[in-house]
């Protein structure tokens, strides 16, 4: 085959710094520490959108959350999203020769939609315990069932930390590492194949099969960074509410230090499950004589609070909710690279279809990944961020992020790495927090416009044009699509 293969890999709620080769010394990650030892390792990838489902909208679209309309996990993608000219990467590699698949959490609306994938084995989330997937029918076969995290014994006592109750065998990472390993063996020689391998771990419930916890070095992981709450008080409220709710059911009012080792302690296992599961998927590559033609990816939507600032979870722009693992391996790219430079999780995709030989689409704003094997590529200054209720602007030191609650922040990470030390009020960075601010502004409203050019009516002047002036004229519904240069142009003073 001429073409090389793509495998995506993608847990889910997976921070970087709880991985071996990103410094993590109380686990065991030999497997994804391979793909980084093979290839690059990114130590400054971001998720601009940090939540499931605006995060993974941007990837298949390869635009920014406002411009694809997707801001919050209650949004979807929009039904008439071909006529509007959005181009998904799945759908771009099946149309150029490439057999697509999906297996795991996709986080569709509705859930079994193929979104151009042409081969799907389904395992959603492991909050959606009613959702009636593969891994459904799997277990069902084998006289289990989903189990909600309250199903699980200590379930609220440690904060949603808890021993899984079905066995590792038949477990939701497991269930997805061997169907991606049975694609591999029953297609991986026919063509040139796509896949995205979706692990609903290690998001929460925090879970995992107790023979994973048995190597875990307690005393050696992170304590949580202290929260201040002179600067989070209405953002951990919000957080304590979201998660009373009846998806997840805990409180976290309180959340003590030994409550949160507890937390840490159980991620940490989910993660060595998750790179057993990695290590099967390069195994059957190398089995198959693919290993050679095949890039891998792997990367995260988001990250996990794990107690830092006394969050949980993810949604904010603080470091431990958007700093994301990306490391890659593949033909052509160079072993044991560290690279520093900014990037967001939205240039895998752009990244994607420069290794198929796909244009890029026009409107993407995802750029290609610095030193992936692809020649000039635009390294990132910024990091913008969007969500439904906050944005950011990120330079790789000073970092200003604001929320619909009112609160403002501005750090500098340089110096301040666990964003302690608010600056935002400080007239000593007035003129630092004017400049971002205002690019914040401008990225903002440029994206706003771009998110309704479906809706205009013509891009030149229409009192020139005859045809308008007749009875029926009918205006393009929606409107083609147009370069992001061009809002630039039209918009820029």
């Amino acid at each position: 085959m001429s073409k090389p293969n793509i495998i995506f890999l993608f847990p889910d709620q997976f921070r970087s710094d709880f991985i071996g080769c990103y410094g993590a010394e109380w686990l065991q990650t030999p497997n994804i520490d391979r793909i980084a030892n093979n290839g690059i390792r990114y130590s400054n990838a971001f998720s601009a959108s940090p939540i499931c489902v605006p995060a993974r909208t941007s990837l298949l679209t390869g635009m920014n959350a406002i411009k694809n309309g997707v801001t919050d996990n209650l949004h979807n993608l929009r039904p008439d999203w071909r006529e509007a000219g959005i181009k998904i990467w799945p759908e771009l590699l099946s149309e150029s020769g490439y057999y697509t698949a999906a297996i795991g959490k996709m986080h569709f609306y509705p859930w079994d939609d193929n979104r151009g994938f042409e081969y799907r084995v389904i395992c959603e989330d492991k909050r959606w315990t009613l959702v009636r997937d593969d891994y459904y029918t799997y277990l069902k076969d084998k006289g289990l069932k989903k189990l909600r995290g309250d199903e699980l014994e200590d379930y609220h006592d440690n904060k949603g930390a808890a021993i899984q109750k079905i066995p590792w065998e038949h477990s939701w990472d497991h269930f997805v590492g061997k169907e991606a390993v049975k694609f591999i063996e029953n297609y991986g020689e026919e063509q040139p194949f796509a896949m995205m391998v979706g692990f609903p771990g290690p998001h929460c419930p925090y879970d995992p099969n107790e023979e994973f916890l048995n190597d875990i070095d307690d005393e050696k992981i992170p304590n949580a960074i202290i929260p201040n709450a002179n600067n989070t008080e209405n953002i951990r409220q919000k957080n304590i509410h979201v998660n009373k709710r009846p998806w997840n059911g805990v409180d976290y009012d309180e959340f003590n230090a030994e409550q949160i080792k507890m937390v840490r302690k159980y991620y940490s296992g989910l993660v060595q499950q998750i790179d057993y599961e990695v290590g099967q998927i390069l195994n059957s590559l190398e089995k198959k004589g693919l290993l050679d033609n095949t890039y891998i990816v792997l990367s995260s939507d988001h990250g996990d609070y794990l107690g830092d600032h006394g969050f949980i979870g993810k949604s904010t722009f603080f470091e431990s909710g958007i700093r994301v693992p990306l490391v890659i391996m593949g033909p052509d790219i160079q072993k044991g690279q560290n690279n520093a430079d900014l990037v967001e999780l939205t240039d895998i995709t752009s990244t994607i279809l420069e290794w198929a030989d796909i244009e890029i689409p026009i409107n993407y704003d995802s750029l290609p990944l610095p030193g992936a094997g692809i020649s000039n590529s635009e390294v990132r200054d910024r990091i913008f961020g969007m969500v439904s209720d906050g944005w950011m602007n990120f330079d790789g030191r000073y970092k200003l992020h604001k929320y619909l609650s009112g609160e403002v922040f501005l750090f500098d990470l340089s110096e301040d790495p666990e964003e302690i030390n608010d600056l935002s009020k400080d007239s000593n960075y007035n003129e630092i927090f004017s400049k971002l601010d205002k690019e914040l502004t401008y990225k903002i409203m440029e994206s706003m416009n771009y998110s309704m050019h479906d809706r205009l009516a013509q891009q030149g002047d229409m009192s020139q044009q005859p045809k308008f002036g007749f009875k029926g004229w009918q205006r393009p519904w929606p409107h083609p699509p147009f370069d992001n240069k061009d809002i630039e142009v039209r918009y820029k003073l």
